[in-house]
């Protein structure tokens, strides 16, 4: 049965924001670790998927137990990404405005360091950051952290496989008498290295119950189609969730570049996000997606563990992805907080077999979806033609004189009659 946030020992201030926020039920990860946090002291595992709610269940009881009579830093928060960064410390400056004296600070890459040292000269309470540029603060001895109280671990999975040369020596100089939280969406082997080596003996493992929400509201679907149409069958899936909005994942960011070529080049809205293009570029892409300007991103793996967008209708695997944990992590984007969401996957007949190994490994199932057949998918790219001539905005600089004479060349033909020549005209070059 659902609980109130109230009901896990949230105090009046946070729980004014939370009303504010309209946030009224916890969800299973919440109420089984917010507890813990207020009232225990021995380390967490926490395994749960992406939208179940951990910001909230450990950042509620963090800023709560935040003693702003003291003017170091008490807990510090590692991201593996910019994005979930930002997200992190967004969603702790929402839950913190009924408590104006505790100190928040981001420290991430893409902003000028200088700024960030400034900043931390004030009190500062917690700090949510990536490991690199918090590497190099620590490095510069921008920070201290010998009173460090809590310490938690976002995305734990992804943040040692990709930033673990980073994050050791932050662990390293961390003092030894910390809490440390961890939560992760998967645990592999060299995570469960990591809990043994760095974590107290007590740690107490949860399991977040979200095996039934996440096979519920997630629809997994798979196409097998041959290499060469694999455009032109992504091009029909995008008209068929038309008025939706969803992202298209690539294993690379040169896959990455030519996808959101292509589609740019049919004039479909998207937007390209992955590591190589800079913050200022990735927050205005971000920030256009998020306010419905463009209504499809195509991103890689590691940008996208910050993308939190409500309504998310759907997630593409353009390519199949190299982990399991990378598959949670996309499909998690859609059918967030309880809505329906579709996890559609385009692979290649010899990856086929790959499958069996997704559904075994993640308890759940896919469902075979039919390609469209050849004409399908050949009036499909005439509907994409007639879309982007339709978007396409008028040349000023063809002169009056040219356009008198084209249009003294159509003049006598009726709209339909010359809808049905442009039409003959494009089929017959697009054989």
């Amino acid at each position: 049965m659902s609980k109130l946030l109230y009901d896990l020992g949230i105090n009046a201030p946070l729980q004014k924001t939370l009303n504010d926020l309209e946030i009224t039920f916890a969800t299973d990860i919440q109420q089984q670790v917010i507890p813990i946090i207020l009232h225990q002291k021995e380390d967490i595992v926490a395994l749960a998927k992406t939208g179940t709610g951990k910001t909230a269940a450990f950042g509620l009881p963090l800023l709560q137990l935040v003693d702003t009579k003291k003017d170091f830093l008490q807990t510090l928060i590692l991201a593996p990404t910019r994005e979930l960064a930002q997200q992190i410390y967004a969603n702790l400056v929402d839950f913190a405005k009924q408590l104006p004296e505790v100190s928040i600070v981001l420290i991430s890459g893409g902003a000028p360091i200088k700024t960030q040292v400034e900043a931390l000269i004030s009190t500062t309470h917690v700090i949510v950051a990536t490991p690199g540029r918090f590497l190099d603060l620590l490095e510069k001895n921008a920070l201290d952290v010998k009173s460090l109280e809590n310490l938690v671990l976002d995305e734990a999975d992804e943040m040692f496989q990709a930033l673990k040369e980073d994050l050791m020596p932050i662990l390293k100089a961390l003092p030894k008498e910390r809490r440390s939280l961890l939560f992760s969406a998967t645990m592999p082997g060299e995570l469960k290295e990591i809990v043994h080596n760095y974590m107290s003996k007590n740690v107490i493992s949860i399991h977040s119950d979200t095996a039934i929400v996440g096979n519920t509201t997630i629809d997994h679907q798979y196409m097998v189609v041959e290499p060469i149409e694999k455009l032109d069958v992504l091009l029909h899936f995008l008209n068929s969730q038309e008025g939706g909005r969803g992202i298209i994942f690539c294993k690379t960011k040169a896959a990455v570049n030519k996808l959101a070529k292509n589609l740019a080049m049919r004039k479909i809205s998207s937007g390209a996000l992955h590591g190589s293009l800079s913050q200022g570029i990735r927050d205005r892409i971000m920030e256009q997606f998020r306010n419905g300007f463009i209504d499809i991103l195509v991103a890689t793996d590691l940008v996208a563990r910050g993308i939190d967008v409500k309504e998310l209708a759907y997630v593409v695997n353009y390519h199949l992805p190299d982990t399991h944990e990378a598959y949670v992590h996309r499909s998690g984007r859609t059918g967030r907080a309880g809505a329906k969401g579709l996890s559609m996957t385009i692979i290649q007949q010899e990856e086929e077999a790959e499958i069996a190994d997704f559904e075994k490994a993640l308890g759940i199932q896919f469902k075979t979806v039919s390609k469209a057949n050849a004409a399908d998918l050949e009036w499909n790219n005439t509907l994409v033609w007639a879309k982007k001539v339709f978007k396409t905005k008028p040349n000023r600089e063809v002169p009056e004189d040219v356009k008198h004479q084209i249009k003294t060349i159509f003049h006598h033909l009726t709209k339909e009659e010359l809808v049905d020549k442009v039409l003959a005209n494009y089929l017959a070059e697009n054989k």
